[in-house]
């Protein structure tokens, strides 16, 4: 079995950016800039370097995207962005720093800006005819603004929709409030679909759909085809990668390590999506996003 690793975009820069290029260009060279396609001309010397005849500025086709103003060659990138993709339950920045052979802080913020490409930024409702959504929540973690009350209150809520043979959508979400929760599930639920849920009482406020509930504190997991099993199947991938392998996130950075495992759930082999094809929509994700260490209006303050 050939390994994927081996292949040339992930070991020569130049084979990367010609991929890349083929990859978010299929519809002609645009510019990262001002978007006009086509009107750019290949600068001398420069490989991969363009100038627009519109905006006159120069471009690559990292602009524009996450991988944007990074000095780190762009197959290792590539490399990094397959890594994350194939590993079940996550890799740590330390283990990335290690095979790449980059500096860890490098390491890190590469893996952030990576997250931030799996992001889907245009998110319709799960569910529909003829299907079953199962909500539950879980609580990991301490909060970093601590209450001086024990137990849940000072671990942070994660909220997941998990639609039956399907996608995964979760949130990081302040306390279990019915309010809170009620405004997820109305616009993250199909009103067609069957929900499921357990019987706490935050799920019970009620948003037009029909709604069946399991007894965990009876000690009833299943009613004919009505359970949680699939969303706490969702939840066991998701903390035994947060606790065996990151094992420490801070709180501001949560929703983007949810939206990484949100994201291998929904294209995950059961689905027919494979190692190589989840990487190539994950790096499709890249454009139109940017993360900095510092937020971009206060580096143009400074």
């Amino acid at each position: 079995m050939t390994n994927p690793l081996n292949n040339k975009i992930f070991q020569n820069a130049d084979k990367a950016r010609a991929w890349l290029e083929a990859l978010l260009w299929v519809d002609g060279r645009a510019c990262g800039y001002c978007g006009v396609v086509n009107e750019s001309t290949p600068i001398a010397g420069r490989d991969g370097y363009y100038q627009c005849n519109a905006c006159r500025k120069q471009f690559t086709v990292m602009v524009g995207t996450v991988f944007e103003r990074s000095h780190i060659p762009l197959n290792k990138w590539l490399m990094a962005a397959f890594l994350l993709c194939a590993s079940k339950k996550g890799i740590s920045a330390h283990q990335m720093h290690r095979m790449l052979g980059i500096t860890y802080k490098s390491a890190w913020f590469m893996m952030h800006r990576l997250r931030e490409a799996l992001v889907d930024l245009t998110p319709g409702p799960i569910g529909g005819e003829g299907k079953i959504v199962e909500a539950d929540e879980t609580y990991i973690g301490t909060r970093e603004q601590r209450s001086m009350s024990a137990g849940m209150h000072n671990k942070r809520a994660v909220l997941a929709l998990v639609e039956r043979d399907g996608k995964a959508r979760s949130f990081h979400i302040g306390k279990t409030t019915k309010k809170g929760i009620y405004d997820i599930l109305r616009t993250n639920v199909d009103r067609k679909s069957r929900f499921m849920t357990d019987e706490a009482p935050h799920y019970k406020a009620g948003f037009g759909v029909q709604h069946d509930t399991v007894n965990h504190s009876a000690k009833e997991y299943a009613r004919g085809d009505v359970t949680t099993n699939t969303v706490e199947g969702f939840f066991s991938i998701f903390k035994r990668g947060f606790k065996g392998v990151y094992q420490h996130c801070g709180e501001q950075h949560l929703h983007r390590y949810l939206a990484e495992y949100d994201f291998r759930y929904n294209n995950r082999s059961a689905l027919g999506v494979e190692d190589v094809e989840r990487t190539t929509k994950a790096i499709q994700g890249i454009q139109g996003k940017r993360l900095t260490y510092r937020r971009i209006n206060q580096a143009q303050n400074n």
